[in-house]
């Protein structure tokens, strides 16, 4: 017969005593959008508070995030140059090979994960190179990944962390950085990465809006759960060392599963989307956003992620820091 559990009427201090699910700064990735250019700093309209930073003024940046103890970096590219094969996503002087020298040099003690795919690159938005009637060509496109996390680890990349869901870019990834010397750089794969209205604001930030169709064709549907697993599995054998769910929050049920089928640390990204919608509301007074925003973060780290990409990493910190 089930025995009932007793109720606990506890206090604050005895709920931090007896809670079992935890969050340090150490387990936050904060985007950083990279401009090509000088002297900007320029706030995205639809994600207040976030910034694109020219190289020169990434500084002041730098400093609060290493202040506040937020270690690990995501970082987004933003070219001058477009074209329909993403030929500045690997240059060697690019904007981002030259901002993860920048930020190697003045803060040694970062982690940098860069973003690896061809969409803020081309003319087009695609996360890939196209064939003369508009489709993906999945090949030629896992070659140009390859050589785009090649030249962000020669620049000094930690991690690097592939999102255009193209078969076989893992492998193609791992094969290219072991022959080049790279066999200890880790690999974070966009293995569950969903078709979401929820990219919005992001593409705005990026410029990586498509300039015709969408990505559904590479991207999951988010009606159908029946190959994520298998999505997952293979990116595990073709040597990804973690796993990212993204979105996060539509997607607590699809972050569990996979940590119950996996033993692999699993990330969580806290897109655009989810972080306009809580600042708008908050901006309106319509929510409490620190509260808002930790149950969020708690959420995520009940349904198994190890690790939490958000734009809200700062904010994060210094509510940890107030709580200690």
């Amino acid at each position: 017969m089930f025995k009932r559990h007793r109720k606990l009427r506890i206090n604050q201090n005895m709920r931090n005593l007896v809670k079992n699910v935890y969050l340090d700064v150490d387990d936050l990735i904060y985007p950083l959008f990279i401009i090509e250019g000088s002297g900007i700093r320029e706030e995205i309209k639809s994600m207040p508070g976030i910034f694109r930073f020219s190289i020169d003024t990434l500084k002041q940046e730098l400093d609060e995030l290493k202040s506040l103890g937020i270690k690990t970096l995501l970082l987004f590219g933003i070219p001058n140059h477009k074209d329909s094969v993403a030929t500045e996503a690997y240059n060697e002087h690019g904007v981002i090979q030259e901002a993860v020298r920048f930020i190697k040099k003045g803060y040694p003690d970062s982690l940098i994960d860069t973003y690896v795919s061809a969409c803020e690159y081309t003319d087009h938005g695609h996360c890939g190179i196209l064939d003369e009637h508009g489709y993906v060509v999945n090949d030629k496109s896992i070659n140009l990944m390859a050589d785009i996390a090649l030249s962000h680890v020669k620049a000094g990349a930690d991690i690097v962390a592939p999102s255009d869901m193209m078969d076989g870019r893992v492998s193609k990834i791992r094969e290219v950085l072991d022959r080049e010397g790279f066999v200890n750089t880790p690999i974070i794969s966009y293995s569950v990465k969903f078709s979401s209205a929820f990219y919005g604001p992001f593409r705005d930030a990026a410029d990586s809006t498509p300039q015709f169709g969408d990505r559904k064709s590479y991207q999951m549907d988010y009606r159908s759960e029946f190959d994520i697993l298998s999505e997952v599995e293979e990116d595990l054998k073709q040597g990804a060392d973690m796993i990212i769910v993204k979105p996060a929050l539509a997607y607590l049920d699809i972050m569990a599963k996979v940590k119950r089928e996996f033993d692999v640390p699993i990330v969580a990204y806290n897109v655009s989307g989810e972080y306009s919608m809580v600042k708008a509301a908050a901006q309106n007074g319509w929510i409490d956003e620190k509260s808002i925003v930790m149950e969020e973060m708690y959420a995520m780290k009940r349904a198994g992620a190890s690790i939490i990409m958000t734009y809200f990493a700062k904010d994060v910190a210094k509510w940890l820091k107030e709580g200690k």
